[in-house]
């Protein structure tokens, strides 16, 4: 997720601290030779600590209110500090204070922001699992994407898929030789001290050993395989057998587009309907009934306009939110495409 407020070359030049804008990434993300080389470009990146440390004094956080994404109104507990990373880059570590006396940090390299606006922007995050969750399930612009193929690049670099199978015979080994230090080190906790039992158990420590050391042998083998093998090749010096093609990109770029464009404007549509319902996690199912109901559409070319009139939904409560709809989107003067029509909304046959 992206601030795309830009700023011109001479506010950046004036400012060392100004960012073109600010990559708001999950905890995956946290790099701090990432961090440096995107704030050379003058991107600021905001993300979650991934190593916070202790909590810090509870004194220490404010209560702040804040409008979220959804346009909720809540309360944040939080507080700020500057904090340098492993190679000495200076953050700003922002944390959250939840009411069980959990802290949630965040750090940023965006520097002219306000607190509060940094804060909102990465725990409303989780919009974007929102977004492809709800296109999947109501969005049907998928079936507009081809699914045809085209060559890749030969300059493009990938995985080694020998250097990935080393690896992965490496993990897989690695994995079961410490169950088998494991088991050897149970067997060693319950060695027994009657006479009767220990050749039994010198027997099972006897194989349980060699198996450990087979093992050592061939992680060791694997190991030195893999540091001889190349970790990237371009596409060009794959072998024959590990040639590919990729999906091609044409029109999902453009689907994509329409996506973003299509759910943003069903959340500002959402935001507006939400004070006028008693229960405002009924919007997005209440916007898909008015898409998914008829409507009657009559032009006027003398009046130059096109009205469209919504039929009144099965809960009649529903109406007061659809007339305020209504009249938002009249107020917006909006053309139906390609003619002169001014697109007028109502609701009921009146």
């Amino acid at each position: 997720m992206g601030n795309f407020s830009f700023v011109n070359a001479e506010e950046l030049k004036s400012d060392p601290l100004l960012h073109r804008f600010t990559l708001v990434c999950d905890r995956e993300s946290y790099s701090p030779p990432f961090f440096r080389r995107m704030k050379a470009q003058r991107v600021a990146c905001l993300t979650y600590h991934k190593y916070p440390g202790e909590n810090w004094p509870e004194e220490e956080f404010l209560p702040y209110a804040v409008t979220l994404s959804s346009g909720e109104q809540t309360q944040l507990n939080l507080a700020e500090r500057g904090h340098c990373l492993s190679n000495g880059l200076w953050v700003r570590e922002i944390r959250k204070l939840s009411q069980k006396g959990h802290q949630t940090s965040i750090i940023g390299t965006d520097y002219r922001s306000e607190m509060i606006p940094l804060a909102v922007a990465m725990f409303a995050r989780w919009s974007q699992e929102n977004f492809f969750k709800y296109c999947r399930e109501h969005f049907g612009l998928d079936k507009l994407v081809d699914y045809c193929i085209e060559p890749v690049s030969e300059s493009v670099k990938v995985v080694n898929p020998e250097y990935r199978r080393l690896d992965s015979q490496i993990r897989s080994s690695q994995g079961k030789l410490n169950r088998l230090l494991a088991r050897f080190a149970t067997l060693m906790r319950d060695a027994p001290i009657e006479p009767d039992k220990v050749e039994p158990f010198l027997q099972k420590k006897t194989i349980c050993q060699e198996e450990i050391e087979a093992f050592q042998v061939q992680i060791k083998t694997l190991k030195e395989k893999r540091k001889q093998t190349p970790h990237y090749l371009k596409v060009k010096d794959l072998p024959e057998e590990e040639q590919f093609q990729q999906l091609s990109t044409k029109s999902k770029h453009f689907i994509d587009t329409i996506k973003m464009i299509a759910y943003r404007a069903e959340t500002a549509m959402a935001n507006l309907l939400r004070e006028t319902l008693s229960r405002p996690d009924e919007v997005r199912s209440l916007l898909r009934a008015i898409y998914s109901s008829e409507a009657d559409l009559i032009p006027d070319h003398e009046q130059g306009t096109l009205t469209v009139k919504l039929h009144h939904l099965a809960n009649r409560s529903y109406d007061v939110a659809i007339q305020k709809l209504c009249d938002e989107l009249n107020s917006t003067e909006t053309k139906f495409p390609r003619t002169n029509l001014r697109m007028i909304f109502k609701l009921g046959s009146k």
